[in-house]
């Protein structure tokens, strides 16, 4: 029987395993909740010693629990703070070991279910629609049905949703479907790769869809069908043939992406079959789907082999982000372009590690998360920490030797999940053999517990500057009071590359003048950007240069934005510089921001709610 090893469930994994979920659900616009069913299909793992399921729930509404289609005994028990309530099931008789129980629960959302967001007609763009959607990692599948809501369990599902919109979800949708249900139809999906319980993802709404590749389309709503063909099309056969060449064939079958509203608080979001993502990808430019290569990689690290636990996320973010930078250097054929990357990475992890303070347990790779909610530790720690962590490996043996181990990996823990220790395993274990003979001097330099637990930056390499160089150069002249810009200064670089630059003057000792700051804006467009990376990143100038004419600007971008990314940078600025603006700012926006952003946000303005963890 395998321990439990993940402090953030209650549930009793050790003794039952989820192997297949069927949910069955009508998305109820008016009341805002998911109602219905869902069957949960245990494996015993004991024989007989277990007389109970314990599953993890968070502010669910269950009717009724049948154990084998007869009612069974059930509780739910209090609440405990960030994991919510345990519902306990009695199992009288127990289970001999393997032998699998059905679990039927009658079940449906509440006004507390902090997985989903529920937007009106208004709050779209085209206005005829509501609109909603799910986002459960990492721990808030549990509010929308009682399961083992950890990343060390992983099932196979059935969907069987009913709606007066259209569907998706992250399954492979079945061919007969939907069905008509009166003014409704049901759409029904089938993942049979088993996923852990935060890949579970619904959307429902007025979203249409055309293809971008030949295993692809993109679905989102009518208004930006065509914007987001565009900005996705030349792009996504080459990033799935890039990361196959890399690991092995993807393995899900499609590959979709669905744009949500504006309120999305994540850049993307890795459900398989459909990544769900921020609309501020879309920008007119093609400059920011790196983010799609960053969840196509999911499909590989994160889906098919799991961190066991969000204390070794980094096993799920830091390979994602190694796989997501050899993509685009094969698709530039370019290896400046990794360390370009790499050079952004890095400037990120630093203001992470800043913001927290270098000794932080939150700045270490491997993080306790005893007793706290894993998005309060959420960061760019473990996506940055975990790359160069996996990048020191890859420069430690060569290229030509981890790109044998990387298929290997994969292979080896495909549908499993495991922690960082069995990682280390792994790959000393590759590496023992005898054809790696010569490298046995070099693997017993690792440092495994000072990569795994030291707080602050790990050490930095040597990364190629050419593609930063020349913003480096425009910085140095922005240093200088009579420096006289033009459009022509960034003309034709990338949209990473004028991000690097503004970075960089916003590192600046000594802030720019609130003039300097507008003539910043003004000559390279950057208030006029439909690229949100861009304008955000100009606002922390124009912010931290008091110019007072910007904070309307900054106020009015955070009621257009959900992405957490900028929402949550832009508040903190604005807080400091002008806090009555920023906390009216949020009251005003309050029910636009998805429910795991509106709390950080209220944590990070010192407004803290009760009640709201």
């Amino acid at each position: 029987m395998a321990p439990v090893r993940d402090p953030n469930t209650l549930s009793n994994y050790d003794a039952w395993r989820t192997k297949h979920t069927t949910a069955n659900f009508k998305v109820d616009f008016a009341a805002k909740s998911l109602r219905g069913s869902v069957v949960l299909e245990l494996e015993s793992q004991t024989d007989k010693a277990s007389n109970e399921i314990i599953l993890d729930s968070s502010y669910v509404d269950v009717a009724c629990i049948k154990l084998n289609s007869t009612p069974s005994k059930w509780e739910i028990k209090d609440r405990t703070g960030p994991n919510g309530s345990p519902v306990h099931i009695s199992v009288p008789s127990g289970a001999s070991k393997g032998e699998v129980v059905k679990l039927e629960i009658d079940v449906a959302t509440t006004e507390k279910c902090t997985a989903l967001q529920w937007l009106t007609p208004a709050q779209t763009s085209n206005k005829k629609a509501p609109f909603m959607f799910s986002q459960c990692q990492a721990i808030h599948a549990r509010s929308i049905f009682p399961c083992q809501d950890t990343p060390d369990v992983k099932s196979t599902f059935d969907f069987n949703i009913q709606s007066p919109h259209v569907v998706v979800a992250s399954g492979v949708p079945l061919p007969d479907a939907p069905e008509e249900a009166g003014q409704e139809k049901i759409y029904k999906f089938q993942q049979k790769v088993p996923i852990p319980s935060y890949l579970f993802a619904l959307a429902s709404g007025d979203i249409v869809s055309a293809p971008i590749g030949k295993r692809s389309s993109v679905a989102t709503g009518p208004n930006e069908l065509k914007a987001s063909q565009w900005e996705l099309q030349d792009d996504m056969d080459k990033f799935l043939n890039a990361a196959e060449k890399l690991v092995f064939p993807y393995r899900w079958g499609e590959y979709n992406v669905l744009i949500l509203p504006p309120s999305f608080p994540y850049g993307g979001m890795e459900n398989p079959i459909f990544t769900f993502a921020t609309p501020t990808i879309i920008s007119g430019d093609r400059q920011n789907i790196d983010v799609i290569a960053h969840e196509l990689a999911h499909s590989w690290s994160g889906n098919l082999v799991t961190s066991c636990s969000w204390e070794h996320f980094w096993l799920n973010e830091g390979w994602t982000m190694y796989l997501e930078r050899r993509i685009l250097t094969s698709i530039h054929q370019n290896d400046a372009y990794f360390d370009f990357s790499a050079i952004i990475g890095w400037k990120q992890l630093e203001e992470a590690i800043k913001e927290y303070g270098k000794d932080h347990e939150y700045t270490k790779l491997c993080i306790s998360h005893k007793g706290i909610d894993p998005d309060d530790a959420f960061s760019t720690v473990p996506y940055e920490k975990g790359f160069h962590f996996i990048y020191y490996l890859d420069r430690l043996v060569g290229r030509e030797n981890f790109d044998k181990f990387i298929p290997h990996y994969f292979s080896k823990w495909a549908n499993k999940s495991l922690d960082s220790y069995e990682f280390k395993d792994t790959f000393l274990e590759f590496f023992g053999a005898p054809e790696y003979a010569s490298l046995e001097s070099k693997l017993s330099e690792i440092d495994w517990e000072g990569r795994f637990f030291s707080p602050g930056l790990p050490p930095k390499p040597e990364l190629d500057t050419s593609l930063v160089d020349v913003c480096f150069q425009l910085a140095d002249k922005w240093r200088q009071a009579d420096f006289s810009p033009s459009s022509s200064d960034i003309s034709s670089w990338t949209g990473n590359q004028v991000l690097v630059f503004l970075n960089l003057v916003q590192n600046f000792e000594v802030p720019l003048t609130p003039e300097h700051s507008q003539k910043l804006g003004k000559a390279y467009g950057l208030t006029e950007s439909k690229n949100v990376e861009l304008k955000s990143a100009y606002y922390q100038i124009a912010m931290a240069a008091k110019d007072t004419s910007s904070y309307a600007g900054v106020a009015e971008l955070l009621g257009e934005v959900g992405r957490m990314k900028f929402v949550r940078t832009l508040f903190r600025s604005l807080n400091n510089v002008d806090r009555d603006l920023a906390v009216r700012t949020f009251e005003k926006n309050r029910d636009f921001y998805h429910p795991i952003c509106r709390a950080l946000v209220e944590k990070d303005l010192g407004l803290g709610a009760p009640g709201s963890a």
